[in-house]
């Protein structure tokens, strides 16, 4: 049996299922061409010198302030930096040009309040590399440092399944973020880090594998339930059980995600707050209930691309619409279960979290 953070709470015995919702408008960012006005190295023809060229951004700039756009961002090239990808400029460089961007954005959108953000390098991480790059672009220059992970590797790789269900694999890129984390910390304190792109396995993914439940958590109701706050989620049990926290996204309390990694092992999870772990009352009287979504692949094949709810396979409605997405109530009082190769989301309306208030 796992315990993962959370309290008994009285919580309401009829719930409606998750229906279509009104979102605000999406946020746009757009990537500039950081090419534009260098020359190729004749010692390196992957290296491109010289300093870019910010007239097609102005240019850019101009014509949304014209018309009254508002930009969340600008992002200065793709996967330039380090070695690159089939391109390179060396951080000194990247960093003086990143300057330049940020001069033309306070320039053409002088109030602060309304500013867009400056982001880079948007490339792989090197820690040398990026930490050169901040050292010389200065402070409050970079307001979001961005990285790529792709850290299944190539989508044709024939070991791409075992990858995803390894959870020993899968925990190394958490050094990345460490990495990372630590050099904003110690070389730009006023960014901050962001991961720019992610898509698990590059080229596209894998061919019966990228698409199918083997590969995802249903990033539909990732949207639906769980909210911007993230929470600190820890467990006492196998590796092969996942489990993540965030404030629900339109309730109060909070949800949780378990994805069992396990294709043998059925887990219990009782959820215990850190803050009164070991309560006197911990018992929850009955007739509360939580809300529990359970999806398993279709037949047990875990490379189906059919996704079953509580049961029941969710596919689109005849007139081609997303269909309800209605819990199971379950008693509070009870644990989790969590069956193999399963996910599950769980809202517990009434837990306290202070991050949630």
């Amino acid at each position: 049996m796992a315990a993962v953070s959370s309290v008994c709470a009285k919580q309401p015995a009829q719930s409606k299922g998750i229906s279509a919702q009104l979102h605000p408008p999406a946020m746009v960012t757009f990537g500039l061409n950081a090419l534009y006005g260098r020359k190729k190295s004749k010692s390196d023809d992957t290296l491109w010198v010289g300093n870019w060229n910010a007239q097609n951004a102005r240019d850019l700039m101009n014509y949304t302030v014209s018309k009254g756009y508002k930009i969340e961002s600008y992002e200065l090239g793709n996967e330039l930096c380090a070695s690159g990808v089939s391109a390179k400029v060396t951080a000194e460089q990247y960093a003086k040009d990143i300057v330049e961007l940020k001069n033309v954005v306070k320039e053409l959108h002088p109030d602060p309040s309304s500013q867009p953000k400056v982001l880079g390098p948007a490339g792989f991480f090197d820690k040398k590399w990026f930490s050169t790059f901040l050292e010389n672009s200065g402070q409050d220059v970079v307001d979001g440092l961005t990285h790529h992970i792709y850290n299944l590797g190539p989508g044709n790789d024939r070991s791409l399944i075992d990858k995803v269900q390894d959870p020993f694999y899968l925990s190394q890129i958490a050094q990345t973020f460490k990495d990372i984390s630590d050099i904003v910390k110690n070389f730009g304190p006023w960014s901050g880090a962001w991961v720019g792109e992610s898509g698990g396995a590059y080229n596209s993914g894998g061919k019966d594998v990228s698409r199918t439940f083997v590969n995802g958590f249903c990033a539909l109701m990732w949207h639906r339930l769980m909210g911007k706050n993230v929470l600190s989620a820890t467990h006492n049990g196998s590796p092969y059980l996942r489990a993540y926290s965030h404030c629900s996204r339109d309730k109060p309390g909070i949800t949780l995600l378990l994805i069992n990694m396990s294709n043998s092992t059925t887990f219990e999870v009782s959820v215990a707050n850190d803050e009164n772990l070991y309560p006197d009352n911990m018992k929850c009287n009955g007739g509360m209930q939580r809300e529990e979504y359970h999806l398993t692949p279709e037949c047990g094949n875990l490379q189906s691309d059919v996704l079953l709810l509580n049961g029941t396979p969710l596919k689109l409605t005849e007139s081609l619409d997303i269909p309800s997405i209605n819990p199971e109530l379950v008693d509070a009082s009870s644990p989790i279960k969590v069956s193999p190769d399963s996910i599950v989301f769980v809202t517990l309306i009434g837990f306290n979290a202070p991050a949630c208030a």
